[in-house]
């Protein structure tokens, strides 16, 4: 393994604790709600910024995201972006002891242990989103912006999608096991969660839920790391 920065990522403590998970007004794939229990782990409170990923290829070499040299992802303190599956899994192995929440482990820790709302902060866009929510906007924003949820995290559900380590499936809610659910075991998309700044609503919903194929690098796709509690 390369050496790993001494900087990074600073943690939420998400709590063991049991959730309804899925919305009766979202989409099909967002059905039926069904209570979920999940393990305590750690969530990172923003994203992967720009700075902790350029670190990594540094020290790898690893293939540069996709429009790396565009202006408007630049800033230090940007999410990075135009990442796929594949490259966030990198650079969790890189990290050593870092990796991508689960679907169910998100939708947890973006409810900040509150049942119901729509969103991470409420069932209305937070005053501090940009341009309230309508879009697109022409770049990301600092992942510092706004207010955190109630377990302490940053733009969860807004600004970029965020990798979630399961394979995709639209029926799965079906059949989920209760207890620390992680997907289906094979599929062709691997799942997201959250808005984008891409969008003409930059932020999603708390059970919104979206996918793309894991090799994939779009410039409104980042994400956010997971460890063990």
């Amino acid at each position: 393994m390369m050496g790993r920065p001494q900087t990074g990522n600073r943690y939420a403590q998400i709590p063991a604790g049991s959730f309804s998970m899925g919305s009766i007004e979202g989409q099909e794939d967002e059905a039926p709600v069904h209570v979920v229990t999940v393990d305590a782990f750690e969530l990172a409170i923003h994203p992967v910024t720009r700075a902790e990923y350029a670190a990594f290829i540094a020290a790898t070499h690893h293939p540069r995201p996709r429009e790396w040299e565009a202006a408007e992802y630049q800033p230090a303190d940007y999410p990075v972006v135009g990442v796929s599956w594949e490259d966030a899994r990198a650079y969790c192995a890189w990290r050593g002891d870092e990796r991508l929440p689960t679907e169910a482990e998100w939708e947890r820790a973006a409810r900040g242990n509150v049942e119901g709302r729509r969103y991470p902060w409420g069932d209305g866009i937070p005053a501090w989103i940009p341009q309230q929510g309508r879009g697109p906007l022409a770049s990301p924003w600092p992942v510092t912006l706004g207010d955190p949820n109630g377990f302490g995290l940053f733009g969860i559900a807004a600004n970029v999608h965020e990798w979630c380590a399961d394979w995709y499936a639209g029926d799965y809610y079906a059949i989920s096991p209760a207890l620390n659910p992680g997907g289906p075991d094979a599929g062709l998309r691997r799942a997201s969660r959250g808005g984008s700044w891409r969008h003409a609503v930059t932020i999603s919903r708390t059970s919104s839920r979206s996918r793309l194929d894991p090799s994939f690098r779009y410039t409104d796709y980042g994400f956010r790391v997971a460890r063990r509690s």
